[in-house]
């Protein structure tokens, strides 16, 4: 059979894209169907702290090989950490109490019981971490440390007046 003029161009073009459809559908056939999600069993979860940040955080891994320790830190009333850095960056939730960390430049952040902050790494940022309250400070710290690190290293006070 011949078509002339547009009207069989057309058809044949139609004809050409059928073909197309049911050569796709047929292919479909052949492709193993994607595995459907099962539910799990024998599983339990529990959220130990979270907190929110005051903005976006910057997270970044050392490089090389990354150690990565989780820790809870009490602080007791009146208590410090004493001036200290950290190699490699820590997220730190608070869970309880209010933490009060003095830094290299004397400024002071006061951070609740319910946020999040990320600590930097180096020696240009040492700080220290007291607890001002009548209440432990409990931390929830995930440590993002180069192979080998110690979880902190000591540091020189910083001279900040006392305000």
């Amino acid at each position: 059979m011949r078509f002339d003029g547009a009207i069989g161009a057309k058809k044949r073009v139609t004809l050409r894209e059928v073909m197309l459809v049911a050569i796709c559908v047929a292919m479909l056939g052949l492709v193993p169907a994607a595995a459907v999600a099962t539910p799990g069993s024998g599983v339990s979860a529990t959220v130990v702290a979270e907190g929110t940040s005051e903005g976006r955080l910057k997270v970044k891994a050392p490089k090389g090989r990354t150690e990565v320790t989780f820790r809870k830190i009490t602080v007791e009333p009146g208590g410090s950490t004493g001036w200290h850095t950290h190699r490699g960056q820590l997220i730190v939730v608070v869970k309880a109490g209010t933490l009060t960390r003095t830094l290299d430049d004397c400024s002071v952040e006061v951070t609740p019981a319910g946020t999040s902050f990320i600590e930097p790494s180096g020696v240009d940022h040492r700080h220290i971490g007291r607890n001002h309250g009548t209440e432990p400070v409990v931390l929830w710290v995930t440590y993002l440390l180069p192979e080998g690190s110690e979880l902190s290293d000591d540091a020189d006070a910083v001279d900040c007046p006392v305000a």
